[in-house]
């Protein structure tokens, strides 16, 4: 049984697509810092190799910009690390765009998009608070 978990936020009244954006980016966000979550790689029955995957549970969840704002004021007042896509970054092109237009926001706006990270069970709990299960 895992120790820790992994919680991807979304912000409720997104776009289906900008929410599967959001998640995608988040979750390589994650990996990229986390490595050790990752699993072996997978073949299939004609042995054909696949890439790898997380190795744990990833707890997809959603909420209000309200909820998203306060997960991210908790995550940083706890000391965790997370992975944040704010608005702006739907509105650039590149990393270095993403980066730049990141630095022009602090954590008390409601802009974000995502949320992400990677902690004991119950630090994320208290963190994630007020959110729910994405459905």
């Amino acid at each position: 049984m895992q120790d820790t978990r992994i919680v991807v936020m979304v912000r409720e009244d997104l776009a289906v697509w900008q929410k599967l954006n959001v998640t995608a980016f988040l979750m390589s966000g994650l990996a990229a810092e986390h490595q050790e979550i990752i699993g072996e790689p997978y073949a299939d029955a004609e042995g054909n190799r696949h890439h790898r995957l997380a190795g744990e549970p990833v707890m997809v969840l959603s909420g209000s910009a309200a909820v998203l704002r306060n997960a991210r004021r908790r995550a940083n007042s706890r000391g965790v690390e997370s992975a944040v896509y704010i608005d702006e970054m739907f509105a650039t092109g590149n990393d270095a765009a993403n980066r730049s237009v990141f630095a022009e926001h602090g954590p008390d706006e409601e802009n974000v998009a995502g949320i992400a990270f990677r902690t004991e069970k119950k630090i994320a709990d208290k963190i994630s608070k007020g959110a729910r299960r994405h459905a």
